[in-house]
């Protein structure tokens, strides 16, 4: 079979010996003629719990690390956490998808188009959740942009922390995969924690939901060390999804260095620092109510509830440090921000937001960009006072934080 034959292919898996189960499906990123990169994988399980656990997909079907399109761009691929399931770089978040009051109007026309124009660019990783519902459903929006094209996309989604009891698991989950069109989730993942629920009952829902194949594989959002401890005592969790940027770098102190040491990938939302590391704002006055609220700004913006006096005059320092040293570098500020934070250790994707085909192309050649060991250095060394003064909380918007 060549390379063309690969296109959509899925691998179906049965559970042997009797044991409960479903199927795991590999997603393959779009296969251009050109493509170089091979591997055989095989399936792998682990017995633990007294439950067989599909762990990874390892050598069974070819596969490339990076692919060039028509253009000779070239997306490159990771696995998914301790998984063999590779991911793109860069995944598309599609909470745009649902528009209102957050995002604005949103076409859903215009949105599915985004998704195949991802697909088309090599992109298969697509970031949506259940809580993304206002004038349309992200989920939904999704779901019908790959009604055609399932087999090449590898779909996370959420579950709200309101439905993190066992019973609620179940019922949103499977509601969730008559939104998405498909009979399997990728990755589903916990979107932030409850502590009015034991993590024990939640996961051990998620591990039931793997069992049956409507999961693959379980992953969580805005878990901070004893949060993601405890849910790695219960079983496998093979990402965490925080925010991580040049300018938000508190998960550096604690959770960073966990998930490298534990193999759960870091999947980054939040890159740009919403739009700050990409030369959208001048000065701190120009951040609109909406964004100004994380803890950079002062408590006595208008939306900001974290009661805390901000980091104003350090973050705009930061942004015009890194800016100095994206034009000596040539490149642009987005672009130097996104490649540093894709050459930090442990990091699988970033969630980069669009809402046409335009903006999925505008943001392709940053992940193509080759960021020099010096200029990391410098990025990095620019922003260690802000780092510092805004200290170990992982939580943009609340202090005390609500990740433990």
């Amino acid at each position: 079979m060549g390379p063309g034959g690969l296109r959509g292919l899925q691998i179906r898996w049965r559970a042997p010996f009797g044991v409960r189960g479903g199927f795991d499906s590999l997603a393959l990123p779009p296969t251009p003629r050109n493509a170089t990169f091979w591997s055989v994988r095989r399936v792998t399980y682990r017995f633990a719990r007294n439950r067989l656990t599909r762990i990874g997909l390892m050598r069974t079907v070819y596969l490339h690390q990076a692919v060039a399109d028509s253009d000779g761009r070239q997306m490159r691929y990771t696995n998914l956490g301790s998984t063999e399931i590779k991911v793109s770089r860069m995944a598309l978040g599609c909470w745009p998808f649902a528009g209102g009051t957050v995002w604005g109007p949103q076409d859903d026309a215009e949105s599915i188009s985004t998704v195949h124009a991802a697909l088309d660019n090599g992109v298969n990783f697509f970031d949506t959740a259940e809580g993304y519902d206002d004038d349309s459903n992200s989920e939904d929006v999704l779901g019908r942009a790959l009604v055609d094209r399932r087999s090449e996309a590898v779909i996370a989604t959420k579950v709200s922390a309101s439905n993190l009891r066992p019973q609620d698991v179940k019922t949103h989950c499977e509601a969730s995969l008559r939104r998405l069109r498909t009979d399997y989730i990728d990755l589903y993942q916990i979107h932030w924690p409850n502590h009015d629920v034991p993590l024990a009952d939640t996961m051990d829902a998620l591990l039931r939901l793997q069992d049956d194949g409507k999961i693959r594989t379980i992953g969580v959002c805005n878990f901070g060390v004893v949060d993601l401890g405890e849910s790695l005592e219960h079983g496998t969790v093979v990402t965490d999804q925080l925010p991580y940027n040049l300018l938000w770098r508190a998960i550096e102190f604690a959770i960073q260095p966990m998930c490298v040491d534990r193999e759960v990938g870091l999947i980054c939302y939040s890159p740009l620092a919403q739009g700050m590391l990409a030369r959208r704002y001048v000065d701190a006055d120009a951040v609109p109510p909406g964004l100004a609220r994380s803890r950079h700004f002062s408590s006595e913006r208008e939306m900001a509830i974290h009661g805390e006096s901000g980091q104003e005059s350090k973050t705009f320092a930061a942004i015009q440090a890194v800016n100095d040293i994206a034009e000596s570098a040539g490149a642009h500020p987005a672009t130097v921000s996104l490649a540093w934070v894709l050459s930090r250790p442990g990091v699988t994707s970033l969630l980069v937001g669009a809402r046409n085909a335009r903006e999925v192309e505008m943001n392709l050649p940053a992940f193509e960009y080759e960021l020099t060991p010096d200029v990391a250095s410098q990025l990095k060394n620019a922003t260690e006072p802000l780092k510092s003064a805004l200290g170990p909380n992982p939580d943009m918007w609340h202090s005390p934080g609500r990740m433990r």
